[in-house]
């Protein structure tokens, strides 16, 4: 009988997995239009009491994306006064939508890498995921990593669809 020899694991292909910048904790949309006279009409008297009196402990260690889901057009003041009584306790605050937050976490995440590690070196970036990895982390990093690598592909070792190649 012949040896099965894997040759994946026997070639120098790096797999790089955006997973491992995924940032463990919980994430929560706050709708602002809760705080709003009939969702739509920013009172700032009120506005300011309600946000005074909101329990801001549920957010501890949070990642929160703000959002307002009505068409109330809210000044961004107002989105700076809610991120005021989150900055003590929330992790981090946006915002947008939670593919915002996910964006920015990873933008964060992906602007700290250092890439020498991948100089010169064949690179795949993997394209299955269980935790949510924003379309834009795969530009970002296809990005950082083309400065610096031989070869870039997407994908899986079985299956990849090659991206850059350095002259």
């Amino acid at each position: 009988m012949e040896e099965i020899i894997n040759r994946v694991a026997n070639s120098k292909l790096i797999t790089f997995n955006l997973e491992d910048l995924y940032l463990p904790g919980k994430r929560e949309v706050i709708d602002i239009s809760q705080w709003l006279t009939e969702g739509f009409i920013l009172r700032e008297k009120d506005f300011r009491k309600s946000l005074k009196n909101y329990d801001w402990s549920v957010y501890k260690d949070t990642f929160v994306a703000l959002s307002c889901s009505t068409d109330a057009i809210v000044p961004a003041w107002a989105f700076m006064l809610v991120s005021t009584y989150l900055q003590p306790v929330a992790k981090k605050v946006v915002v947008g939508t939670l593919t915002d937050l996910e964006t920015i976490l990873y933008t964060e995440e992906i602007q700290k890498l250092d890439v020498s590690d991948y100089d010169d070196q064949y690179v795949i970036i993997k394209g299955c995921s269980n935790k949510p990895v924003p379309q834009n982390a795969y530009i970002l990093l296809t990005q950082k990593l083309q400065a610096t690598v031989k070869n870039l592909m997407f994908g899986e070792a079985c299956s990849s669809v090659p991206l850059y190649k350095s002259k």
